[in-house]
């Protein structure tokens, strides 16, 4: 009888201590996040709270020539990169979004089972590609292909970036949106079928509208990794300090320029708070991602539960 119950004393404390620890690695790694967006915020508002540039200034000015001093008296407008960020984001999308929904309505509705154990890991592989090798490839394969192809004078552009970021999103939005398309009921497709629909208006009027939800998070998502990545872009892009004009011509992005300009900034200076400046607003722009995933999904539950 005593055996049984140190046992059970036993069992009950080890309950505890496990609890304690999973509380405790549960809480360490939600405050990560917000450690790190509080370093950026006191990082990232010098450039307004110590050198007093405005923020209209920084969001909306094409100038960039910040002093490498503490004292200042730079340009710290970061329009350009901003455009070249949200450009290279909008071309990603637009090459990518077509190849990833027919690839998630090829698994789901046309593959056999068998196809789509085959089709899904080899598409699932993307995600494990270093970004450098994407770079390495974009440079070595796709912009000579680009220069034969366009009146392109470096081939380093504004396309060869999309296109890469493109590939690199095209797992993220494929792997979302065939997840959504799965777990539409499939009574609702044979009612579909039982009312005389084809299977493409199947799919078109059923699947896609009830799947809308998880495709929607599945291109914020790849948006996200696309507004975020930096090596690759940078390999590929001409990183030329100039709002993007042209697909064919180099531009740069918020990332390449924290990337490429970072190291060199004296700490403390001018240049590294602007720099730390676009840090703080990838940041802002990844909350902002998260945050209208979770209102689509609440947004898109709600009407499902209104039907």
């Amino acid at each position: 009888m005593t055996s049984i119950t140190s046992a059970i004393t036993r069992a009950h404390r080890d309950e505890r201590v496990a609890r304690i620890l999973i509380t405790a690695c549960g809480l360490v790694m939600t405050l990560i996040p917000f450690l790190i967006g509080l370093f950026l915020l006191v990082k990232g508002t010098d450039t307004f709270t110590v050198f007093h540039h405005p923020v209209s200034e920084f969001l909306f000015s094409g100038e960039w020539n910040p002093g490498d001093t503490a004292e200042g008296g730079g340009k710290i407008g970061s329009a350009m990169y901003i455009a070249g960020s949200l450009a290279v984001c909008a071309l990603s999308l637009i090459f990518s979004l077509p190849f990833s929904l027919a690839s998630a309505i090829f698994m789901t509705e046309i593959a056999t089972p068998r196809v789509r154990r085959l089709v899904q890991p080899a598409i699932e592989l993307f995600t494990g590609i270093p970004s450098v090798v994407y770079g390495f490839v974009g440079m070595t394969v796709l912009i000579p292909f680009l220069r034969k192809l366009f009146p392109m004078p470096f081939g380093f552009s504004l396309l060869a970036a999309g296109i890469v970021l493109a590939v690199m999103i095209y797992p993220t939005i494929t792997t979302m949106a065939a997840d959504a398309m799965t777990s539409v009921p499939k009574s609702w497709r044979e009612a579909s079928y039982g009312l005389g629909a084809t299977r493409w208006e199947t799919i078109a009027h059923i699947v896609l509208p009830a799947a809308k939800g998880g495709i929607v998070t599945g291109v914020i998502l790849g948006l996200a990794r696309a507004i975020g990545e930096a090596l690759a872009v940078a390999m590929v892009i001409g990183q030329m300090k100039v709002f993007p004009k042209s697909l064919f011509l180099p531009a740069s992005t918020l990332t390449t320029a924290i990337s490429a300009d970072m190291g060199g900034a004296m700490e403390g200076g001018e240049y590294s708070a602007a720099l730390w400046t676009m840090a703080l607003l990838l940041f802002i722009l990844s909350f902002l991602f998260i945050f209208i995933i979770h209102t689509m999904n609440d947004l898109f539950s709600l009407k499902g539960d209104k039907r």
